[in-house]
């Protein structure tokens, strides 16, 4: 998908029914926060929306589609240390319909973008999921590399799963 098919702009409050409306989809949350994984009435998510848009630490940018101005995900960069030069890269797609077409490689190269330019960070890392292909093969092509395994660290369905470290240093961005 080219990216003037989509903008990362800014989230707002009144937007929690439409999260709310993603984490009961399973396959949405399945990789995803582990908080995400027990919010299940909208108070639950409109506190968290509401916690996470004031963290001063936090870069949040909403996904929207160009045309229609439709909300179809949440990126940022969480934990971010101004004395490190430092911060977590996350991304949900949630609207299931637009996966598989190159969106994620998009917004992670927007988002990682914004925190070498904007932010001044010097690395950014994420965790994902062994399982999660589709991120593993989006993070890749945007320019993460792997950088290590953490072993069962994540239980879902019943089956534990490794987690992957991934990371971007400035002097790789753009390379």
């Amino acid at each position: 998908m080219p990216s003037a098919a989509i903008q990362l702009l800014p989230l707002r409050i009144d937007q929690a029914a439409i999260f709310h409306r993603w984490l009961q989809e399973p396959e949405v949350i399945l990789y995803s926060l582990n908080a995400f994984q027990q919010m299940d009435s909208p108070a639950k998510v409109s506190r968290w929306l509401e916690a996470t848009l004031a963290d001063p630490r936090c870069l949040n940018l909403g996904v929207y589609l160009t045309e229609t101005q439709e909300l179809i995900g949440h990126a940022g960069i969480s934990g971010i240390s101004t004395a490190n030069q430092a911060g977590e890269y996350f991304i949900l797609l949630g609207e299931t319909q637009y996966w598989g077409q190159g969106i994620a490689t998009e917004v992670t190269r927007q988002v990682v973008a914004r925190g070498f330019a904007e932010l001044g960070l010097n690395r950014i890392m994420l965790t994902v999921s062994e399982p999660n292909q589709g991120g593993v093969k989006a993070y890749l092509r945007a320019g993460f590399q792997l950088e290590g395994r953490l072993r069962q660290a994540c239980f879902r369905n019943g089956r534990f799963h490794d987690k992957l470290v991934m990371s971007m240093l400035r002097e790789e961005w753009g390379t």
